[in-house]
């Protein structure tokens, strides 16, 4: 057990309120990831994609001056890639030393008190999470001719998983995961995507923000889809359709209501929804219906059922 580091424990009030500038709607995560590196300890993020995981971390560590040093889980990061190697040609030359050997990203973060940050965790073979164990344990890993290498205090692994993502992915065994604190990361509420869209766009169209950002919500309700789209296709269904418009000569409502939009609007949505939005999404496999036809209902339910609904009498 490693205790605190007190030069990132001492400023949390002040990092967390930088922090929380930069994040839109994750406080409560905001603070707890803050809490566990701040106690010294190494977390799991546990989330869809899109939802502000990396971001997260990289405010973090760009408020605390520490290194964020990437590294993404897949069957190529062997124990090899993530500690080092000794560089062939010096070896032929030199013979085996610490001078010939080349760093990989877990060395890297320990000596310069980083963090280590594992995307797509699982993916990662199972021998390579091994590897990291004594180094979250003990804070130190012994390389063969390079001796011990001790981690800097600040030093962290922080790794992310989607949970919804089964293809290709490994079960984590208990050693690893006893090791790690784990926050469960899901999506944002309808207020903060909108805010998200908002801000990562230069649209001006309140109208267009919503619709965007109710269908996207829309494929993760949907009985036929495992897993929907994150607030990224919203950014890029309210880009697209925004743009569209232009190409084609079509007003962007602003608020008008739902019941009222013209088809001509809602037509171009549905081109929009077809290209941001079918790559995104992905289907049980039990579902014979193609995305394109899953997503033009979804259309018709909110452009066409919905209004209906909310007609009077």
């Amino acid at each position: 057990m490693t205790a605190p580091d007190d030069d990132l424990a001492d400023d949390l009030i002040d990092v967390r309120e930088k922090v929380a500038a930069r994040v839109v709607g994750r406080e409560r995560e905001l603070d707890l990831l803050l809490a566990a590196v701040a106690a010294g300890r190494d977390v799991l993020l546990e989330g869809p994609p899109g939802t502000s995981k990396s971001t997260l971390l990289a405010a973090i560590t760009a408020e605390w001056g520490v290194p964020m040093v990437f590294v993404e889980g897949n069957a190529d990061l062997t124990p090899t890639r993530l500690v080092g190697h000794h560089s062939p040609a010096r070896v032929l030359r030199e013979d085996y030393s610490a001078e010939t050997f080349v760093p990989g990203p877990l060395l890297e973060a320990m000596r310069s008190g980083g963090f280590l940050y594992v995307e797509e965790f699982n993916r990662a073979p199972e021998d390579t999470l091994n590897t990291l164990l004594t180094a979250m344990a003990e804070r130190r890993i012994a390389v063969p001719r390079v001796g011990s290498v001790e981690a800097a205090p600040s030093f962290r692994v922080v790794a992310t998983m989607n949970p919804y993502d089964t293809i290709g992915t490994t079960r984590l065994s208990t050693s690893v995961s006893d090791r790690l604190c784990r926050l469960a990361v899901d999506y944002q509420d309808a207020d903060a995507e909108r805010a998200i869209v908002a801000a990562r766009t230069d649209l001006e169209s309140p109208r267009l923000i919503a619709d965007a950002v109710a269908l996207t919500r829309a494929t993760r309700e949907h009985e036929a889809i495992r897993q929907g789209s994150s607030v990224r296709g919203a950014i890029d269904l309210a880009l697209v359709v925004d743009r569209l418009a232009r190409l084609r000569g079509v007003a962007v409502p602003d608020d008008t209501p739902l019941r009222d939009l013209p088809g001509d609007y809602t037509g171009l949505v549905l081109d929009g929804m077809l290209l941001a939005l079918s790559g995104r999404i992905h289907l049980d496999e039990v579902v014979e219906a193609t995305p394109e036809a899953v997503l033009r209902s979804l259309w018709e339910s909110y452009f066409v059922l919905d209004p209906a609904r909310a007609e009077p009498g």
